[in-house]
């Protein structure tokens, strides 16, 4: 089976790599990137070959770089929320919270929750097993029974549905949604 599958590849596959470089040099913005995604595709092919093959091997091909292309561009979305640690103590002057910050404060904490308690069961399940909880992707994936990359999207769908119901509509998010609009148009490129 291997040989076999060796074979495919290269008489399928492989002979349609001029194409593909020129199709990924179109496409894709960041040139240092582009051997990366070509050998993270052979890969992805190679094992999708293993499991049946595909009955429009060049066309596939070409899907499969669409698709790993979206998922880079996705996975360059998701904003990490790691905890920095403690800062060394400053000895700058710090003056007493007022009125006014403590409500700003408690308002702010209201509105996280709120955004918090519309997420989906799942997807709440797992920003607060990753998030709060501080568990790696792999524990909360063990814990709840899925995979890997289901935690990472349902983490990347959590922290952007946040993003949304924390951010918008005031002028805090524009920047916020200038990114989320130039990445849409990257995504489109793409495609």
């Amino acid at each position: 089976m291997q040989a076999e599958l060796d074979r495919w590849f290269t008489e399928e596959i492989l002979i349609h790599e001029d194409a593909l470089l020129r199709y990924l040099h179109r496409t894709w913005r960041h040139r240092d990137e582009i051997h990366d995604l070509r050998q993270e595709l052979y890969v992805r092919i190679y094992e999708a070959a293993g499991k049946a093959f595909p009955t429009q091997p060049k066309a596939f091909l070409f899907a499969s770089a669409r698709h790993l292309m979206a998922d880079r561009i996705r996975r360059n979305r998701v904003v990490s929320i790691e905890p920095m640690g403690d800062f060394e103590p400053s000895h700058v002057l710090v003056d007493d919270v007022t009125p006014e910050r403590w409500c700003g404060g408690r308002q702010a904490l209201s509105r996280l929750a709120g955004a918090f308690d519309q997420l989906p069961d799942r997807c709440r399940e797992v920003v607060w097993l990753r998030r709060v909880e501080d568990l790696s992707q792999k524990e909360v994936a063990v814990r709840l029974g899925i995979s890997e990359k289901t935690v990472e999207k349902h983490i990347a769908k959590g922290m952007r549905l946040l993003a949304d119901a924390l951010y918008s509509g005031d002028e805090a998010s524009r920047p916020v949604r200038m990114i989320r609009r130039q990445v849409d148009d990257e995504q489109q490129q793409a495609d």
